[in-house]
């Protein structure tokens, strides 16, 4: 029984460990084209883009939108530019 409940502790440690890895952050542009990304490690400052925490929100002064793409890259002049 004491195996079981340590194999059980052991099992919903693991849980919470891979939950808290699995955020996302936002990423936003100059031209105001914010998106989610899991990682930002090839973020470059030529691209111009700023990188805020997942519980990041724009003020209500400020002029962004969401414009979500799949994959990895940025949107640059309206249009998506993939990154390898």
């Amino acid at each position: 029984m004491k195996s079981l409940i340590t194999g059980i502790i052991g099992a919903v440690s693991i849980l919470a460990m891979t939950a808290s890895t699995a955020s996302a952050e936002i990423v936003c542009n100059r031209e105001g084209d914010c998106w989610h990304v899991k990682d930002h490690g090839w973020v470059r400052p030529e691209h111009g883009l700023i990188v805020h925490p997942e519980s990041w929100k724009w003020a209500e002064h400020e002029h962004y939108r969401w414009r979500e793409h799949e994959g990895r890259g940025y949107w640059h002049e309206g249009r998506w530019v993939e990154i390898r």
